[in-house]
């Protein structure tokens, strides 16, 4: 199953988006941003790929001065895969 992560690298609006997302109908969750990422600490926002086009307007619309961008993850024979989106 592959996921899109939404990376932040301010943890408060990493909450604020979730909560923004979760509102909008998203099933979003926060975990830690992979190091894979290379951001650094941080949280970052998971949710399906389905709801790409519906996040990316949220956040749009948030003007998240703080996020870094999407990432694709997901898992191939056992090993998970980051990559930047766009």
């Amino acid at each position: 199953m592959t996921e899109i992560l939404a990376v932040f690298r301010s943890r408060s609006q990493a909450i604020d988006c979730n909560a923004r997302l979760r509102a909008a109908g998203v099933p979003a969750g926060l975990i830690n941003t992979p190091q894979e990422a290379g951001v650094g600490c941080g949280l970052s926002i998971k949710f399906p790929h389905g709801m790409f086009e519906r996040t990316k307007a949220v956040v749009r619309a948030g003007g998240y001065s703080a996020f870094y961008g999407f990432f694709r993850i997901y898992s191939s024979y056992g090993k998970t895969i980051i990559g930047k989106i766009g």
